[in-house]
């Protein structure tokens, strides 16, 4: 903090200087005491009072002439005492400053948000004067359209006036929104420093970090900085007590801001001037000159009246008044005294007449820029302040232009759907493409799913929208602080690396922006590889290593980039879920195909990303979207399941070549989705498969007996299912080789699996019964299971056998026949391990050993065989015989807890498995604690029992050991307590105890000892103990109230297992690998490969469902209480706008009404002199109106 603050020191005085009067001009009315420039005499420098000269010819004081720049003195953070409030920022600096550099250090420096929307409020009567219903304005109108654009407000920022108005609006407006949604409100004051009251409080050549600033008579207007405002810009123009110094620099920041783009938005921000009251010289026609659009609120009082009075009543002449001579450039004599008629109305008292009418004939020529407010109109503030800056920018289009782009630019900025919805997609338009198309970019970059959804339903087609440039411009938006532009960093770094030379000199001579679409679609390939792949021209079957070294991806002349996606919303689907942006995915995975493995898919992602995410907030959110995405999946299945089961059993085992040929369990597995595979519908499936062609619910001694006497398999002892109960479900049938659909491939019953229309190519060949009898039965995963089982533990009988009874020295004495059979069945587990690692699957060798590596009982499977050969190689010698014995004898412990894994199939034992994982993580925190109070007590107990003791062995014991037993009621009273007689034999003689004599006991501290001791069982047996079985008792509680779920995801995992399995167990497994080593390698017979399902109506009847889905949660959203009520308010807010819109022609009428009895009255007139006249004379008499008479008086006229 001290290094900033000294760093602000140094560079801040550099670049912003103040002003200070450097000639005395004496104002004539001051009697010499005062300079034209507000300050004292003694104020000045001597530099200033010494120019005699100079101040004898000059006689009027200009800034810029008669004060110099010198670097500033108040600059740094403000905090009002008091006011309880978050500290503002302050800066001093010339009039002359330019306001780029102003603007720039608001936003790098104060940290500003720049803004969508610039509101500057003039006015000029006091608090006291402001009218209430103003108030109101600018506390529901301005202050909430501000908040929901995201807009800086800039007033005079001092406690007078409207800026106090503006600023106690915002105050009170806090604690009706969120702190996120309340900083949007950027209010920000500009006022001269030498109207600044109590301004020297503020001076600091060093800085303020903060400047305390005292506020006195709050409850009154003052020249008081308002504690409301966020930042305040003291304009030094070199006077003091004069106001207006600020006007001009003022002036020139909102024209620069104008120019200025919000983030990544296609328009310049928007500022507009509002005028409330105000006085005769506020400089509104130097704005207009600017093509600054103004908002006047009608009614407010002073020159609002003025200007609102004049645009809304006063026009101008088409035809000058006869006889006058108008000049080029000139307004005509009519409308001047029209203008004049007004200006006194409002002024009477003004002295330089003609100068303020003039004035105000340069605010009437720009008309079009200025828009009038009533209180009782119909609109909202906000779509009130869009339409004035969408008036004011019709102005600036060309003829050929839609006028209504920029408005809709106005309202994707902002983010008022519902504006673009009422005033510009209400049918009355006729959009094109062209128009749209910008806005849908802002829309996606700036994370509004309200308004791609518009626009999608008003007709654009993301398919002709969505090009390979286009996603190269959303990753291009992507933040690089966000996760997702770390990862995409990263990966352009791994690029660099991984590249040849001659490609890093490609890429090292390119921008950063050529390489986000590239890196982030090869990111996204470890997911969804092949549509990306096929883009880049990457050949599918190649590893990641590779893909990075094409040199054509990063090349500015991609032609890839002109090319449409043809996925688009699995495109955008990917974009939103790797930036967290919720709304936007759910539309996005609303708009795709395949919605279930799209949900699947988009949870799995977001659990990657959660995982790799630091802040909490941020991880928070991507799983409660990871959470909704599953739940989404699992509601849209339910709908599935429940219109035709058939059908969501196809759809669980469809191959997606857009998700890398996953199917949805396999993606809900590498998802975690427990509570997608608690599905009625999967758990159904999975027991289709795992049951095969028996029944369900067989019982498990028919399958033993079955198992012991094959025979019986042709009896009716086991019901197998007939060919109409098999059709109901897709038959997932293995083949010798173990492949099936839940691994990679799968042979399915091609009469059943199949959707109608779909062709059959080959005859499915027959078996004789007894073949087929024998197939249904072993082919079952169950019954893979229960022969797995019953030679593993014979396995394990074996083994302990071998290590009991029949384990025998090393050669030649050993070993004996029945461990070599041992080592025999520990080969056809290693063979069986090395086929289900690097045989099945089409996927690459790393990415094989990745997949193996991360289940836990294959890590448990590595652990033994890897102890089981290092101590075979050890029992070989008689060197290392005992060692080998040890080890095997830990090996066999490790195998027999390899059981574990095969109760997961148990609806009872499967829960408690998980119970036990995670209590022994729970037991790793208990263990530190322990530990920390096992080595604190031991070493002081060892330490006051004996003096001295060198032996390590007695020491590690007494420290460690034997406090670890009294934990358990093993507590040596004799030794600990002297009071005790001790039979030991013991000595002090230290060359006896360096011998390794036992050492006596040390009774000096013996009651320390004793306190150590029960300090130390208190600790332990009490609080340790049952802290942790309180943490057992939560784990319990907590897994066990969702057992049923836990159950049901982990028996997938074993079914696969065993389903992809070949159907002899090891040591027999060996004749099922032979026979696949001759199909492969010497017959060459093909692997069975699934039949592919009529994918287009797959999808279709899926997206049918989902279409479905959505339509019914629609439904229960607006059912509920509070969709009604915002129905309702809507209806409410419409008939308030229609009685407003009956308000506005009531006005209108009125006004209309005035002016026809104008023109009846000077028409009444003009008859009334011509049949007077002697010039024209008519036979008829003059029309007159019914109930009114015929003539008027002639004394009343004055003619």
């Amino acid at each position: 903090m001290i290094k900033n603050k000294n760093l602000q020191k140094s560079w801040i005085p550099v670049f912003f200087k103040k002003r200070v009067c450097t000639t005395f001009v004496e104002d004539s009315f001051s009697n010499g005491g005062l300079c034209q420039c507000g300050a004292t005499r003694d104020f000045h420098p001597s530099v200033a009072l010494g120019d005699y000269f100079s101040t004898a010819i000059v006689c009027h004081w200009d800034s810029t002439q008669h004060s110099s720049e010198q670097p500033t003195d108040a600059y740094g953070e403000l905090e009002f005492a008091g006011a309880g409030k978050r500290h503002s920022y302050f800066l001093r600096f010339s009039s002359t400053t330019d306001p780029s550099r102003v603007f720039d250090f608001m936003r790098e420096h104060w940290k500003l948000r720049q803004p969508n929307l610039v509101v500057s409020v003039v006015g000029g009567e006091g608090r006291s004067k402001v009218k209430s219903w103003v108030r109101d304005v600018l506390k529901q109108g301005l202050v909430k359209a501000a908040q929901s654009t995201g807009a800086w407000i800039i007033t005079a920022g001092l406690r007078e006036g409207i800026g106090r108005c503006v600023g106690e609006a915002v105050r009170d407006h806090a604690p009706a929104v969120s702190s996120a949604t309340f900083n949007k409100v950027v209010p920000i004051g500009i006022a001269p420093w030498g109207l600044v009251h109590n301004r020297q409080q503020l001076v600091n050549p060093e800085g303020s970090f903060p400047a305390k600033y005292f506020v006195q008579n709050a409850t009154r207007d003052s020249w008081c900085l308002d504690n409301n405002y966020k930042a305040f810009l003291l304009v030094d123009d070199g006077t003091v007590g004069r106001k207006g110094g600020e006007v001009s620099f003022r002036g020139r920041l909102e024209d620069h801001i104008s120019r200025q783009r919000p983030g990544s938005a296609s328009i310049e921000i928007p500022v507009l001037n509002m005028l409330i009251s105000g006085e005769t010289s506020m400089a509104l026609d130097t704005s207009l000159m600017n093509s600054m659009p103004w908002l006047v609120l009608a009614g407010s009082g002073g020159l609002a009246n003025l200007v609102s009075d004049i645009v809304e009543n006063v026009q101008s002449a088409s035809v000058p008044v006869l006889g006058a001579e108008k000049e080029e450039g000139t307004p005509n004599v009519e409308l001047r005294e029209r203008i004049a008629t007004k200006v006194k109305k409002y002024f009477p008292s003004e002295r330089d007449m003609d100068k303020l009418v003039d004035k105000v004939l340069s605010i009437y020529q720009k008309k079009d820029l200025i828009s009038i407010y009533h209180a009782e109109g119909a609109d909202d503030f906000d779509t009130v302040m869009l339409k004035v800056l969408v008036q004011a920018s019709k102005q600036r289009v060309s003829v050929t232009t839609n006028p209504y782009v920029d408005e809709l630019k106005l309202a994707v900025t902002w983010n008022r759907v519902d504006i673009a919805k009422s005033e510009l997609f209400n049918g009355n338009i006729d959009w094109k493409y062209e128009d749209i198309e910008d806005s849908m970019t802002d829309a996606l970059m700036n994370n509004k799913p309200q308004f791609v959804r518009l626009f999608i339903d008003n007709g654009l087609n993301i398919l002709d929208y969505l090009s390979y440039g286009r996603l190269e411009d959303l990753y291009n938006s992507i933040s690089d602080t966000s996760l997702a532009g770390t990862l995409l960093q990263h990966l352009l770094d791994e690029r660099k690396n991984e590249s040849s030379d001659q490609t890093c000199r490609n890429i090292l001579n390119m921008p950063f922006s050529a390489f986000i679409c590239s890196y982030s679609e090869l990111i996204i390939m470890l997911v969804c590889q092949p549509f990306y792949k096929s883009v880049l021209k990457v050949d599918p079957a190649s590893t990641r290593r590779k893909a990075l070294k094409v040199p054509d991806l990063t090349l500015e002349d991609c032609r890839y980039r002109k090319v449409m996606c043809k996925h688009p919303w699995l495109c955008l689907f990917l974009w939103a879920v790797l930036q967290n942006h919720s709304e936007m995915a759910i539309f996005c995975w609303e708009m795709c195909g395949e919605s279930v493995l799209t949900a699947l898919g988009g949870c799995k992602l977001l659990r990657e990303l959660s995982k790799l995410e630091i802040e909490t907030e941020a991880k928070l959110s991507m799983k409660e979207l990871a959470m909704k995405f599953e739940c989404m999946a699992h509601d849209v299945f339910s709908t599935c399941y429940q219109t035709k089961a058939s059908y969501s059993y196809k759809l669980l085992i469809r191959k997606s070549h857009l998700w890398g040929d996953a199917t949805c369990l396999k993606m809900a597995m590498a998802a975690d989705a427990r509570f997608f595979f608690s599905h009625d519908g999967v758990q159904s499936l999975l027991s289709q498969i795992w049951w095969g062609d028996m029944e369900r619910g067989t019982e498990l001694w028919k399958l033993v007996l079955t198992m012991i006497i094959p025979p019986l398999l042709y009896t009716n002892l086991i019901d197998f299912k007939s060919v109409h109960q098999r059709c109901k479900f897709p038959q997932c049938r293995r083949v010798s080789d173990g492949t099936s659909i839940l691994s990679n491939r799968l042979s399915l019953r091609r009469d059943c699996l199949l959707l109608p229309g779909t062709a059959i190519n080959s005859q499915s060949k027959k078996w004789p019964f007894w073949v087929s009898r024998w197939k249904q039965y072993w082919y079952a995963p169950v019954s893979s299971f229960i022969g797995n089982l019953v030679m593993y533990f014979i396995f394990l009988f074996l083994y302990a056998y071998v290590l009991l009874v029949d384990f025998k020295q090393p050669p030649p004495e050993g070993p004996a026949v029945s461990e070599y059979v041992l080592y025999f069945w520990v080969f056809t587990i290693v063979c069986e391990e090395i086929r289900e690692t690097f045989i099945v699957g089409s996927k690459t060798f790393s990415q094989r050993l990745m997949l193996y590596v991360q289940d836990v009982w294959n890590k448990f499977d590595v652990l033994a065989i890897s102890l089981f050969i290092a101590g075979l190689c050890c029992r070989m010698f008689s060197w290392s015989f005992n060692m080998g014995r040890g080890i095997l004898c830990v090996d066999y412990m490790v195998f027999t807890l390899r059981l574990i894994h095969i109760f997961a199939i148990h609806r009872q034992l499967g829960p408690k498995i998980i119970i036990l994982g995670k209590m022994i993580k729970d037991a790793f925190f208990f263990l530190f604690f322990l530990a920390v109070w096992l080595s604190a007590y031991g070493v002081a107990n060892q330490a006051l029992l004996y003096q001295y003791d060198p032996s390590p062995d007695r020491a590690f014991r007494r420290v460690l050991y034997r406090p670890y037993l009294h934990i358990f009621g093993q507590i040596p009273v004799e030794e600990i307590d002297t009071g005790k007689y001790w039979d030991r034999d013991c000595t002090d003689n230290l060359t006896l105890i360096n011998e390794g004599k036992e050492p006596c006991r040390d009774t000096s501290h013996n009651w320390l000892v004793v306190i150590l001791l029960v300090i130390f069982l208190l600790v332990t047996n009490i609080l340790l103990v049952n802290l942790l079985i309180a943490t057992f008792s939560y784990t319990f509680s907590k897994v066990q109230e969702r057992s049923d779920t836990y159950w049901k995801f982990q028996r997938y995992n074993l079914i696969v297992e065993y389903h992809s399995r070949p159907t002899l167990a090891p040591p027999f497994i060996i004749l099922s690998h032979i026979n696949l080593l001759i199909k492969r390698n010497l017959r060459k017979v093909p692997s069975t490969k699934i039949h592919r399902f009529d994918a287009n109506k797959l999808v279709k009847w899926e997206t049918l469902q989902k279409e479905n889905f959505l339509a019914l949660e629609n439904k229960k959203r607006r059912g509920t209480d509070s969709e009604r009520l915002k129905r309702m308010t809507s209806k409410v807010d419409s008939v308030i706008k229609q009685v407003g819109e009956i308000r506005d022609v009531d006005r209108r009428l009125r006004a209309l009404e005035s002016d026809m009895e104008y023109c009846t009255s000077s028409l009444q007139w003009i008859m009334e002199a011509l049949s007077q006249s002697s010039t024209v004379k008519s036979t008829k008499a003059h029309p007159t109106r019914k109930g009114t008479s015929a003539s008027i008086p002639m004394d009343s006229l004055d003619l």
